[in-house]
């Protein structure tokens, strides 16, 4: 098959590459919409309520779709897979929005970006995968990039600390979400995109519940229309994804993922009237430049097979 046709496996139809890689575009453009509005939910009720309500809308919403459609029941090992990537996903979301709330939209987008890098090194201890040489140079490089994000931090003495506990979620965030690209591509073969999409959001919602005697507080009424727009861009966003990989090749659709560091500073000045240091642009660069080349190494590993924020 020519590298410029793919025939999709849910068609059958030839599909030119062109019209994934716009439809991946779109998403990563809807979900960058969705990263602006999740932060600007943070600062109004904090990230605890905002990630539950989310869940719970998102339910809702993932429910009716599965409902709709063919559906199985899925099976005991299928149901605790589902659980163990949720609790994983619950942590990224936590750790990334509350780290998001205490940076500039572009700054923690960009260093979100490592987590293709994590990847690669959790198949090596988790999978037993050899690290090639390309992922030893990536790392390096995506090493280089936060390295000069957090001495621009140092230069603005104002919100130095903050800024670097933001960081520090950031990057725990990322770490995890290497975690959950091993465990999407687990869950990949055994369940379908809606599936996936209702009970991580369902358990997410449980999990998150068990606290919420303690730290839930009612949402504004005139917040309920914003997290139902949040709910359904990340969801839309999460299906034109989804859809894009499924005809394309990732090579040809990775590239498109560091859009969004484009659209974050837009977003990020329009809304928030961030501006974005210089370091924050080289280390963007570094950081895009490592999961290139981590592509290169291990392409299935350094594709989102989802984006799960």
């Amino acid at each position: 098959m020519s590298p410029a046709v793919k025939t999709s496996s849910l068609t059958g139809a030839a599909v030119s590459p062109m019209i994934p890689v716009l439809v991946c575009a779109l998403a990563i453009f809807l979900l960058s919409g969705m990263d602006a509005a999740m932060k600007s939910l943070v600062i109004a009720v904090g990230v605890y309520n905002t990630v539950l309500w989310r869940s719970m809308v998102s339910t809702l919403i993932a429910g009716a779709a599965w409902s709709a459609g063919p559906r199985s029941k899925p099976a005991l090992p299928v149901l605790g897979l589902h659980a163990l990537r949720a609790a994983v996903v619950g942590i990224v979301l936590v750790s990334f929005f509350w780290g998001l709330a205490r940076l500039p939209l572009a700054e923690a987008i960009g260093l979100s970006f490592v987590a293709p890098l994590f990847a690669l090194l959790l198949a090596a201890l988790l999978l037993g995968e050899r690290i090639k040489r390309q992922a030893v140079w990536a790392s390096l490089a995506g090493i280089a990039g936060v390295a000069i994000i957090l001495a621009g931090q140092f230069g603005a003495a104002s919100r130095s600390q903050d800024a670097l506990l933001g960081t520090a979620a950031v990057l725990v965030s990322t770490v995890f979400y290497g975690y959950n690209l091993i465990l999407a591509r687990r869950q990949a073969l055994v369940a379908k995109p809606v599936e996936i999409l209702l009970f991580q959001n369902l358990c997410i919602a449980v999990i998150l519940g068990l606290a919420a005697p303690w730290l839930a507080v009612a949402l504004p009424r005139d917040l309920w229309l914003h997290l139902v727009g949040v709910a359904m861009l990340s969801l839309a966003g999460q299906f034109l994804m989804s859809w894009a990989y499924a005809r394309a090749e990732a090579q040809y659709l990775i590239p498109t993922e560091y859009s969004a560091f484009i659209w974050a500073i837009a977003l990020g000045w329009f809304f928030f009237g961030e501006e974005v240091a210089w370091t924050t642009l080289t280390g963007a660069c570094l950081i895009v430049a490592g999961c290139l080349i981590a592509a290169r190494a291990n392409p299935k590993l350094a594709e989102p097979i989802e984006a799960v924020v």
